[in-house]
């Protein structure tokens, strides 16, 4: 009986521990150019350059959107965004882009990517 009771009491605590617990939310890594270029064919993949205009206008990875992460609206633009999609983020060096990933896994993304070295280490070698 004893053995009995020890073996429900262990289930119903296992059971509360897996359905109590929300899923943590997807966290983003870095890409290397390599692999970044790898990805970028993908038909679910969209690539966001989120640095300023006046960056942009010196250069961009083809195909890219921009939305920059300094702009007061940065969020309420990407929460704009499907979130279904994968992203490969870059900017100047890593950092923004690093933030502006947190930011779009905080607003529920799927998928975020960080290009590593950012645009300073990004070649057009494809």
């Amino acid at each position: 009986m004893k053995m009995l009771l020890m073996s429900l009491l262990l289930g119903v605590c296992l059971a509360c521990s897996t359905n109590t617990a929300p899923a943590a939310p997807p966290t983003p890594y870095d890409l290397t150019q390599e692999e970044f270029k790898q990805r970028m064919d993908d038909p679910d993949v969209v690539i966001l350059d989120v640095r300023t205009p006046a960056e942009t206008s010196l250069g961009m990875i083809e195909g890219a959107g921009e939305i920059d992460f300094k702009a007061g609206d940065f969020a309420e633009r990407v929460d704009s965004l499907d979130r279904d999609k994968t992203y490969l983020v870059y900017c100047r060096s890593g950092n923004r882009s690093g933030k502006a990933c947190a930011v779009m896994n905080e607003l529920g993304f799927r998928e975020v990517h960080n290009l590593e070295g950012g645009y300073m280490g990004w070649t057009e070698e494809r």
